[in-house]
């Protein structure tokens, strides 16, 4: 087994841990929510609820991971000597591991139809129309070679390790990330119809505030766009150095996440209503969003046909926009299992990689030739009921089962202050009464 490694400075955590937050979730689910379900009202809750579960979950979940200083089906067991509470903490940290496995076989899928899209304007300014057809037509060959090519960009950055591999690119993506979602909202502002698509955004109507619908999607969608419950947290965690200030990095994690999810409202809402003004239909009668689900692939590419010669360096932009914050994640994801073969084997890193990602990506294809009964299937399985069940283990272990003054050793080892502050009188309390009952609402949610 190879010597664990350390992430070599902070930002380099807080910039592998933001990428694996800031994903297709952000850039893509959190403006089709916001859009869904009042603009500027659910904005406002999603800030609120952000803060009241997202950065107190966050900060339990990499204090786990570096108290363990393992993966997290090691990790849980190190929170108690408890002769039954150590193999159900090991099964909740393998729970995990798989969760997280199972979400990059259909996020590989997903993201491979980024880099299939990104391509089809350069196909297109070269001439070859039946080729960029194929890129954006969905079909079973398209999806097959692009699920593969976006796998194989996963395994490059994991097999080369944490420092030389996720940290170097994370580094490096997530700058990028930020300049191109600048440029592209930039943009995007100056076209006709914008300015109404803004208003919608940030303008709050405080008479949907309290809308069931609204605290609800805003509440799920706090929870799953910083990745708790899917064992990346932890693992990155376990990669911290004992001096580093959990609360403030995870406080650093959770403004840059937020930042970049509230960027790119700013990008798609102005956008939606810009193809609007373009002609193209966004509503249905009865004022719900079509194709939420498809917005990226169906509205947006309608939006980019209506841009004259602008068209194909916008699309372009917007899917390598895409595929940088798809790849931040999806290393993430692929890392969590190759760990747990790291720490249980004799494999090297490469090896270990390799195993996983072939295994992986090979459900992934069975996922693509039984496209219609397993896609969904796997996603509602994976992020509705395995992710928040898996996250309110999480929270009864760090709340209940951890002992306080085990958890107060572990965070004054890079705060050591933090007993007197106000964080310390609020937070551990706040994670034993107030969290479960917030996760336990997304769970209840998701079973309706």
């Amino acid at each position: 087994m190879e010597k664990r490694a350390q992430f070599s400075s902070k930002l380099g955590f807080v910039m592998a841990a933001a990428g694996s937050a800031i994903g297709v979730g952000n850039i893509w689910g959190f403006p089709t929510q916001a859009a869904s379900n009042g603009g500027g009202a659910f904005l406002l809750v999603y800030l609120l609820f952000i803060f009241l579960l997202g950065y107190p979950m966050l900060v339990a979940e990499i204090t786990i991971g570096r108290h363990g200083q393992s993966n997290p089906f090691l990790a849980l067991k190190t929170l108690t000597k408890h002769p039954l509470g150590k193999p159900i903490a090991g099964l909740v940290g393998l729970a995990a591991v798989l969760t997280v496995s199972f979400i990059f076989t259909f996020y590989a899928i997903v993201s491979g139809w980024f880099v299939s899209y990104a391509l089809a304007p350069i196909a297109s300014l070269a001439g070859a129309s039946s080729s960029a057809s194929w890129l954006t037509d969905f079909s079973t060959s398209r999806n097959v070679v692009f699920t593969l090519i976006f796998a194989l960009l996963s395994l490059y950055v994991v097999s080369r390790g944490l420092e030389q591999g996720i940290e170097k690119w994370s580094s490096r993506l997530m700058p990028l990330l930020l300049v191109m979602l600048v440029l592209l909202t930039g943009y995007m502002l100056l076209q006709p119809g914008a300015s109404e698509g803004l208003k919608v955004y940030l303008v709050p109507d405080f008479s949907r505030v309290l809308n069931g619908d609204v605290l609800i999607g805003a509440l799920g969608q706090s929870f799953f766009s910083l990745s708790l419950g899917a064992a990346v947290m932890m693992l990155y965690g376990s990669y911290l150095d004992r001096q580093a200030n959990i609360p403030a990095l995870a406080a650093q994690v959770t403004l840059l996440d937020t930042g970049v999810a509230f960027m790119a409202g700013l990008l798609i809402l102005p956008a939606m209503y810009v193809a609007q003004h373009n002609g193209v239909t966004i509503f249905a009668d009865d004022g719900s969003l079509l194709s939420s689900d498809t917005l990226v692939f169906s509205v947006l590419p309608a939006l980019f046909d209506s841009m004259g010669a602008a068209q194909y360096p916008v699309a372009f932009a917007f899917f390598l926009l895409m595929i940088v914050a798809a790849l931040t994640s999806a290393i993430s994801m692929l890392e969590a299992p190759v760990s747990l073969v790291l720490e249980s084997t004799t494999l090297s890193r490469i090896k270990a990689t390799w195993l996983v990602t072939a295994v992986c990506t090979l459900f992934s294809i069975v996922i693509v030739f039984n496209f219609g009964s397993l896609f969904g299937l796997v996603i509602t399985a994976t992020t509705q009921y395995a992710q928040p069940l898996v996250s309110l283990c999480i929270t009864l272990y760090a709340g209940w089962v951890w002992q306080r003054n085990a958890v107060l050793a572990e965070l004054k080892a890079g705060y050591p202050e933090i007993e007197q502050g106000l964080f310390w009188k609020i937070w551990p309390w706040y994670v034993r009464f107030v969290c479960p009952v917030l996760v336990l609402v997304v769970i209840i949610q998701s079973f309706n």
